[in-house]
């Protein structure tokens, strides 16, 4: 039995190596297949189908090969199970018999011998039985606790504050921050910037400079790995989350749309709608014409993420839902680039208007976007470059200019 045991717990190392790749492969599949369901219609534009289904076959072989390993790893701990435990009751068998030719054993001893070893055998199996199903449940748990093992902002939420300071300049005091499981250096680095209260703040750089980043920091989905984020002079960590939102609007470039109705997808967290209020938003948001064109207006169903609009009303109905919120503190991050140059002056000309009083943080490209905010920061490989107004930045010839630069040489 002791034989039998250690043959077992012998595969239990390759049987969990064996167990994390089938793990991972499987979610693997799951991702593809969702993958190639929500990006059916780039799949059908590029005639990749062929393509997609060999990704897909050939994830269903690697899965295949995990399932004939687990199959060869079974049957090489069973046949070794009954190797030991056969040779057991033969060995045990033998002794006894001899035992009583020898005259040293009677035969019914030899026979309650027989019985007590068969049944010993029993709860051993159940052992084996036990730690396999311990481990299979073992594995699970760890890819459970990857999410549960996290802090939930709930747990001290009580603790946190619900009032925010007089002076409510967003202060960001060497700040650096890297996503979790990467391989590369800090997305923002050392990062020291002073954000003016009621000002427009514009934030400017080329892809991958960290600027969406920042943007979720200062909206609390992420710790910074160093350094702080004050509202006046109280840190943001200590500021209770969801006092927070409420005081902030955003527009982000993955914004969702909820499958509801146009209303429901502005007025977003509230029982009752304020009609004032989601006229004054849409018409902010110049998407009004649009909506008054409906049969049902305001009460037209839209499907998930967007089904069935533009991209632009997309975008529109989100600036929309950030200005029914009236927040104190907006944050845009690239919450214009998928409108026409018409849309564009008009929403800006309604925002300008909307911005007084309230504190603005702007990510965008577009020099029509940034170029009238009171502060220009530039972001270069998550570091702050430069910072100053619009005139200031060119008058330098550095990175606000280069950009400008070519901004311009694209338009003509």
């Amino acid at each position: 039995n002791t034989l039998y045991v250690i043959w077992i717990l012998l595969f239990m190392k390759y049987r969990r190596e064996l167990d994390h790749k089938r793990f991972a492969q499987s979610s693997g599949e799951q991702s593809n297949i969702i993958q190639m369901i929500t990006g059916m219609q780039e799949i059908k534009l590029n005639n990749c189908e062929k393509q997609k289904r060999w990704q897909w076959e050939r994830i269903q072989v690697k899965l295949f090969k995990i399932g004939i390993k687990g199959l060869v790893l079974g049957q090489l701990q069973q046949v070794g199970s009954v190797f030991f435990s056969q040779t057991t009751n033969i060995v045990i068998s033998f002794i006894a018999a001899k035992a009583v030719v020898d005259g040293q054993m009677t035969l019914g001893m030899m026979m309650s011998l027989t019985y007590i070893i068969g049944q010993l055998s029993s709860p051993v199996e159940q052992f084996i039985g036990f730690a396999r199903a311990f481990q299979d449940a073992q594995i699970s748990l760890e890819r459970l606790n990857e999410v549960h093992g996290r802090e939930d902002e709930e747990e001290s939420i009580e603790n946190k504050l619900t009032i925010l300071p007089d002076k409510r300049a967003i202060s960001l005091e060497n700040l650096s921050f890297s996503y979790d499981g990467a391989d590369r250096d800090y997305v923002l680095d050392n990062i020291n910037l002073t954000i003016p209260q009621n000002k427009v703040t514009a934030i400017v750089g080329a892809s991958g400079s960290g600027k969406t980043t920042l943007i979720k920091l200062l909206l609390g989905f992420y710790e910074p790995n160093k350094g702080t984020i004050k509202i006046g002079e109280t840190p943001l960590n200590i500021i209770n989350p969801h006092f927070w939102r409420s005081k902030s609007g955003s527009v982000m470039q993955d914004g969702f749309i909820f499958s509801e109705s146009i209303a429901d997808n502005i007025a977003v967290g509230v029982d009752q709608v304020d009609i004032e209020k989601l006229r004054h938003a849409v018409t902010v948001a110049n998407i009004r014409d649009f909506i008054d064109s409906l049969p049902i207006g305001y009460n037209t169903k839209i499907g998930m993420e967007g089904s069935g609009i533009s991209q632009g009303q997309r975008q529109r109905i989100l600036i929309a839902r950030a200005v029914y919120k009236n927040p104190e503190f907006i944050f845009l991050d690239e919450a214009t680039n998928a409108l026409d140059a018409n849309n564009e002056k008009e929403i800006m000309h309604h925002l300008h208007k909307f911005y007084k009083g309230k504190t603005v943080v702007v990510v965008a490209h577009r020099l029509s976007t940034v170029k009238d905010a009171d502060k220009i920061v530039v972001l270069d490989q998550g570091k702050v470059a430069e910072e100053g107004t619009h005139e200031e930045l060119t008058s330098l010839r550095g990175k606000y200019y280069e950009l400008v630069k070519n901004q311009l040489e694209l338009g003509q």
